[in-house]
C-alpha cells in the first residue's frame, strides 16, 4: 500500500511560482511512475506532468517551459515546480504514483492564480 501527501498549494499572483511536494509511504515508491495530475471545476482531470523511475518526463503542452517535475527517491518524494503560473493553472492538483499497473492518489491541493 501507498499513501500519498501533497503539501505546497496555495494563492498567489500570476508570473509567480509554487512548488508542490507529494511525499509517499512505502517502499515501492522508487519503482513506480509518478505524476502531477490536475482538475479544474467542470473539466476533466489531465496529466500535466510525468517522471518515470528511469528519469524520463513528459509535459502537457501547456506548461511545458513553465513546469519542472522531479523526484528524490531517498526521500520518497515527487516535485512540482510551477514558474510563470497564469490563471489557467487555477485547478487542484494530485499526486499519483502507478506501480505495477496499480494507481496511487494523493487528496489533492488546491493551487489558485489570481490576474
Amino acid at each position: 500500500q501507498v499513501q500519498l501527501v501533497e503539501s505546497g498549494g496555495g494563492l498567489v499572483q500570476a508570473g509567480g511560482s509554487l512548488r508542490l511536494s507529494c511525499t509517499a509511504s512505502g517502499s515501492i515508491f522508487s519503482i513506480g511512475t509518478k505524476g502531477w495530475y490536475r482538475q479544474a471545476p467542470g473539466k476533466q482531470r489531465e496529466l500535466v506532468a510525468r517522471i518515470t523511475s528511469g528519469g524520463d518526463t513528459n509535459y502537457v503542452d501547456s506548461v511545458k517551459g513553465r513546469f519542472t517535475i522531479s523526484r528524490d527517491n531517498a526521500r520518497s518524494t515527487v516535485y512540482l515546480q510551477m514558474n510563470s503560473l497564469k490563471p489557467e493553472d487555477t485547478a487542484l492538483y494530485y499526486c499519483n504514483v502507478r506501480v505495477f499497473a496499480v494507481d496511487y492518489w494523493g487528496q489533492g491541493t488546491q493551487v489558485t492564480v489570481s490576474s
